[in-house]
């Protein structure tokens, strides 16, 4: 900005046509507020009609055919346009009574007295024409009663909520206060409550969003202003609505308010209340509230502010804070890291997962994403495994289960006699579990099943999401996932039969991978065929695949997901068995009878780290690096309902960082979705994450030490994630089809790893 108002400077003295032209390009970064707050480029041709009526109003007609008054008009709206850029702040936004001041300051500079009179004149007779109009428009506004909390009333004062919608739409292009008012004196009726009026401004906003997505800034602002009355009033208790240019001189009083409110209403960890305050309320930055749009301000208004008896007390700036406090809550210099940790979560570079963001902070602080189970073969087993799910799933956590060791519908029950009914029924039950307990009242509980392809109820398996057939063996609300080894692939691929057996009787398969599996895969095959087996069923592969892919497109599930590169490419795979992933298949961690693995989850956000058309690798590192302290600590901070839980999060210490914005960031590129330069983009910058990643736990370790059953995992054998695909190809042989390019310093990265070792 500073160079282009030295270039404006250096263009007055010269005033030529090449100087102008290049005056008018300047112009284009220059934005107007105009009288009803929205805002437009700025053009100096208008400067330019105004100054020729002004010489109209005074000479008549002859000053549209005079040579002279075309050259004096050019020559001030030079001026004009250069001076105004010299007085422009850093912002690059003029209001419109600035650039009327300085024609008349122009005018009377120049000697043309009279035309300045003019001028003058002319504006003060448009203020009067306007203040008239104001004020009919007020007059002929039907009067509204407002009803408060406490039954008082007031009239609705339109000249205040015209002010409010010209505050909310301040800096927004393309959105019209005339338009929002329409509408809303539409649907405004006498006694209407004040978070009715409240909620109606928010609606009459997102109305326009499908014709304008700017309108979805208005609304979040709207909102804003609703939320930020609702929280100051039940904290501090004042009833003042301050604008959002003053809330960095409110936020400071309200943050040390709402801790204190918070503590003494159990909502918040008595530790927060032992923080410096005082330093934490100054790094607050209010601005950032205006970073939301409507769905985004929303979905945290509706589920993840602290709130007590429906009314919210929390601010979003006051949201981060508390989320960074509980995860420095065990830090030397937790200050220091609670406001680093603020400022990367408020900027939108990174986002903890939802339980974190629902629970850090909290007397019940448990936030990590996922858990995976495995479900064993006996009744006392099944329903305890459902009685874990049910205390994982009320503090927010999703859930994976394996339930390919449960014995298929017709198999021998040694205690009973009497024959199984399958998986299905039990599925039917964790089903219902998910229902009941839905998240402490949040959100829906979130769980998915995960069952291998030779298991014999495979096929009704499949049919759990159909809205056809008998409903007590449908599970709606429930994910479904086939668990899938390579075999069967090359059973697809070559075209062969595919032989199903009951858990039970081939107990081995469930702990088998790669090469492993498909030698005992064999041999109980041969067994089948000898007849030696009770319970099993020869089908064609491909068919299965269809139906498979069937049921994908026609209710969404099973999703697919491959055994075999989950177990060949673990990380901890001296440690057990990977049998299923999680809720959203996006890690792959080993499960037993006595542990409950655990995912501890984030997303950095692609998007924010585009800078001039590339991707700030410079930022990304720093991102990652905090990221990963931050994933680190939720594992000693969190609260655990179920004591296998922690016994595998401290063992193993697993994280994962994931994506987000990856459309926005590939818009920012200007990249289409589906060309070769989008899937090159996507290539190298997972690679990028990975290495940045994988050096954030590697430092970790220097610090804190390596986790405890570091010592013969792949880490320690020097294979990193990058290098385990060569083991996979190994494994599958000519079913292999990968790019293994590697474009960064990896050996330097390994020989620190195995210096050092790894955190997580």
């Amino acid at each position: 900005m500073l160079e282009q108002t030295h270039a404006a400077g250096s263009i007055e003295a010269k005033a030529g046509p090449l100087e102008q032209s290049k005056l008018a390009d300047i112009s284009h970064n220059y934005f107007v507020i105009r009288r009803n707050g929205k805002q437009t480029p700025f053009d100096q041709n208008k400067i330019k009609v105004a100054l020729t009526k002004a010489f109209l109003a005074v000479e008549g007609g002859k000053a549209t055919s005079s040579n002279r008054i075309h050259q004096i008009v050019d020559k001030l709206t030079f001026q004009i346009a250069t001076a105004l850029f010299r007085r422009i702040s850093t912002s690059g936004i003029l209001h419109i009574e600035e650039i009327q001041d300085q024609v008349e300051l122009a005018l009377m500079r120049s000697g043309e007295h009279k035309v300045a009179r003019a001028y003058v004149l002319y504006r003060e007779e448009h203020l009067k024409k306007r203040q008239v109009e104001k004020q009919e428009q007020t007059e002929s506004q039907p009067q509204i009663n407002i009803v408060f909390a406490d039954e008082s009333t007031q009239i609705l004062d339109w000249g205040q909520l015209e002010n409010l919608l010209n505050e909310v739409t301040q800096g927004i292009t393309d959105v019209s206060v005339e338009k929002l008012l329409a509408t809303l004196s539409n649907s405004l009726f006498d006694g209407i409550r004040q978070h009715e009026l409240n909620e109606l401004l928010v609606l009459t906003a997102r109305k326009f969003i499908d014709q304008e997505p700017n309108y979805s800034q208005v609304a979040a602002r709207l909102l804003l202003n609703s939320l930020t009355s609702e929280a100051l009033t039940f904290v501090n208790g004042t009833l003042s609505k301050p604008k959002q240019s003053e809330m960095h001189h409110v936020y400071p009083d309200y943050f040390r308010s709402y801790i204190a409110r918070g503590i003494e209403l159990g909502l918040l960890d008595e530790e927060l209340g032992r923080f410096d305050l005082t330093e934490l309320a100054n790094a607050i930055d209010a601005e950032r509230d205006l970073q939301f749009n409507y769905l985004g301000l929303q979905t945290l208004y509706d589920r993840y502010f602290i709130h007590s008896k429906d009314t919210r007390i929390e601010l979003p700036q006051a949201f981060f804070m508390r989320v960074a406090m509980g995860l420095a809550i065990n830090e030397i210099e937790r200050e220091e890291k609670a406001v680093e940790f603020y400022r990367l979560l408020s900027s939108f570079d990174f986002m903890s997962s939802t339980p974190t963001l629902f629970n850090s902070g909290t007397p019940r602080p448990q936030l990590s994403s996922c858990y995976l189970t495995t479900v064993p073969d006996q009744l006392y087993g099944i329903y305890d495994s459902l009685k874990d799910n049910a205390m994982l799933s009320k503090f927010a956590g999703g859930l994976g289960n394996d339930w390919t060791r449960v014995r298929g519908m017709g198999a021998y029950i040694k205690g009973t006699n009497g024959k199984s009914q399958g998986v299905v029924p039990f599925l039917k039950v964790a089903n219902d579990t998910a229902v009941a307990v839905n998240q402490g009242g949040k959100r829906k509980g979130a769980m998915c099943a995960y069952l291998e392809s030779w298991h014999i109820d495979i096929e009704d398996f499949l049919e759990l999401r159909k809205n056809t057939g008998d409903e007590r063996r449908r599970t709606h609300d429930m994910n479904t996932a086939n668990w899938i080894p390579d075999l069967f692939m090359q059973r697809v691929i070559e075209e062969k039969d595919w032989t199903l057996f009951s858990p039970e009787e081939v107990p081995e398969l469930h702990e088998l991978s790669g090469k492993d599996f498909k030698e005992k895969y064999e041999f109980y095959e041969q067994q089948a065929a000898n007849g030696l087996l009770v319970q099993s069923k020869k089908i064609k592969a491909v068919d299965l695949w269809r139906k498979m892919l069937g049921m994908l497109f026609e209710t969404g599930h099973p999703w697919i997901t491959f055994k075999d590169p989950c177990n060949i490419r673990y990380t901890n795979q001296h440690q057990g068995v990977v049998h299923s992933s999680n809720l959203c298949t996006e890690i792959t961690l080993h499960t037993n009878d006595n542990e409950i693995a655990v995912c501890n989850l984030g997303s950095v956000n692609l998007a924010q780290h585009i800078n001039a058309g590339e991707l700030d690798t410079e930022k990304l590192e720093r991102t990652i690096s905090v990221a990963m302290r931050m994933l680190d600590n939720v594992i000693e901070y969190n609260y655990y309902s179920v004591p296998s839980a922690r016994n595998s999060n401290l063992k193993h210490r697993p994280v994962g960082l994931g994506i987000m914005g990856f459309q926005d960031a590939l818009y920012q590129l200007k990249l289409a979705y589906a060309s070769e330069e989008a899937v090159a983009f996507a290539d190298s910058s997972s690679e990028i994450i990975s290495y940045f990643a994988i050096q954030a736990s590697m430092q970790l370790a220097q610090e804190r030490g390596s986790y405890s059953t570091y010592q013969g995992s792949l880490w320690s054998r020097g294979i990193l994630p990058i290098d385990s695909v060569k083991t996979l190809a190994e494994e599958r042989g000519n079913y292999f089809n990968q790019n293994t390019e590697q474009t960064l310093d990896w050996d330097s990265l390994r020989h620190q790893i195995q210096q050092y070792g790894m955190r997580n």
